[in-house]
C-alpha cells in the first residue's frame, strides 16, 4: 500500500535526518563510479543515520506529532480499508438529504469479522479535496453514519470507525442543515447502540467533527495521530492572539497519543514505523488490523447488556478527578 498524492515533503525537524542521508548516498555512488572501498565509512554513515532517527522520532513535541498527522501522505480511510479489508462495499446517503463524500462507510471483512465500517475520508488532490471537502463532515455525513451504524446493529454487526477530520465543517449550510444536532444525535444514539464499536484515531481528531463518530466501547489512536478539543491554531489564536504560539498551545491541550493514553482517553496506542505512517504504509496497516482484531474478538464476546455497561461507564468516568478542599474532604 503506497498513498499516491503530493510530493514526500520534509518538515524542519527532519532536515538534519536528510542531510546525512544526502552524505550516505554521495558515499555510495563515489564507492560505484571510483571503484573504492568505502564500506567502513558507509557503515559508520548508516549507523548514524539510524541514531539520528530514532533521537528525533522518539523526542518529538506535540506540535511536530500534529505536522505528521497531516503530512499529505499519509493513509486515509480508504487506504486502510484496502489493505486490511475484503469484500468492502460502500453504502451512501443519509435518506434525507444527501451524500456527504467527507463519509464513507460500508460492510467489510477485516481479517475473520464482518463488520460495518465507518470513517473521515480527505483527498489527495485538489479536486478530491473538494469532493471530500477536506475530510470536513456535513450534518448529512454524520446522518449517514448514524444510519448505517443502526443498519449493522440490525444484523448483529460490530462497528468500525476511523477518526481522520480536522473538524465537522463549520459553514452556512452545515448551520442551516442543523451540524450540532446531528453530532449530539449521533453522541446519544452510538452510546445506545448494542453491537461492540470500536472507534480509532488515524490521523487528526478534530473536536465534535471527531467525536461525533467517536463514542465506542475502545478507542484506539496511531502514535502520531492527535485527538483535541481544538486545533492548536485555533487554540493560539484565543489564548495568545498570536499564530506563533501554536506550537506551546499544542503542549498545554495535551492532545499527542501519548498524553490521551495517560488521561485514559484512549485505550490503547498503535505503533507506527519510524517517521510516521507515510513512511511504510503496509506496516502501519498490519499494526492497525492487529489491533482491532484482539479488540474485536474480546468485545465480540460480551453480551450486548455489559457492552453498554461498559461503554456508558467508559465516557461517564471521562473528566474525573479526585481534589482536596483546603480543611475540607477529599
Amino acid at each position: 500500500m503506497r498513498p499516491t498524492g503530493p510530493k514526500l515533503i520534509t518538515y524542519d525537524f527532519e532536515k538534519p535526518i536528510l542531510e546525512l542521508e544526502r552524505k550516505l548516498e554521495e558515499l555510495r555512488r563515489m564507492a560505484t563510479e571510483q571503484k573504492v572501498d568505502l564500506h567502513d565509512q558507509i557503515a559508520a554513515m548508516e549507523k548514524t543515520v539510524e541514531e539520528t532517527k530514532q533521537d528525533i522520532y522518539t523526542h518529538l513535541s506535540a506540535w511536530q506529532r500534529v505536522q505528521l498527522a497531516r503530512h499529505p501522505r499519509r493513509p486515509y480511510t480508504l487506504d486502510y480499508l484496502a489493505a486490511i479489508a475484503t469484500d468492502f462495499v460502500e453504502l451512501h446517503g443519509d435518506r434525507r438529504y444527501s451524500d456527504d463524500r467527507a463519509i464513507v462507510g460500508g460492510f467489510a471483512t477485516i481479517g475473520d469479522v464482518r463488520a460495518l465500517v465507518v470513517g473521515h475520508q480527505k483527498g489527495r488532490d485538489t479536486k478530491e479535496n473538494i469532493m471530500r471537502n477536506f475530510g470536513c463532515a456535513h450534518p448529512e455525513g454524520y446522518r449517514k453514519a448514524m444510519r448505517l451504524m443502526q443498519m449493522a446493529e440490525r444484523f448483529g454487526l460490530p462497528i468500525v470507525t476511523i477518526i481522520d477530520t480536522p473538524g465537522a465543517y463549520p459553514g452556512v449550510g452545515a448551520e442551516e442543515r442543523h451540524i450540532a444536532e446531528a453530532i449530539a444525535a449521533n453522541l446519544r444514539d452510538m452510546m445506545a447502540l448494542r453491537v461492540p464499536i470500536v472507534a480509532v484515531v488515524i490521523g487528526e481528531g478534530g473536536s465534535g467533527g471527531a467525536l461525533g463518530i467517536g463514542i465506542a466501547n475502545r478507542v484506539l489512536i496511531l502514535e502520531n495521530s492527535y485527538y483535541s478539543v481544538i486545533s492548536p491554531e485555533g487554540c493560539a489564536a484565543i489564548l495568545w492572539k498570536d499564530r506563533a504560539a501554536t506550537p506551546k498551545a499544542a503542549e498545554a491541550l495535551k492532545l499527542t497519543a501519548k498524553d490521551l493514553l495517560g488521561l485514559k482517553l484512549v485505550d490503547e496506542i498503535i505503533p507506527e514505523p519510524l517517521g510516521g505512517a507515510h513512511r511504510d504504509p503496509a506496516k502501519a496497516a498490519t499494526a492497525l488490523k492487529a489491533a482491532l482484531l484482539t479488540h474485536l474478538r474480546e468485545l465480540i464476546a460480551m453480551t450486548p447488556e455489559a457492552l453498554l455497561d461498559q461503554r456508558y461507564a467508559k465516557f461517564r468516568a471521562m473528566g474525573q478527578f479526585d481534589f482536596v478542599v483546603p480543611g475540607g474532604n477529599v
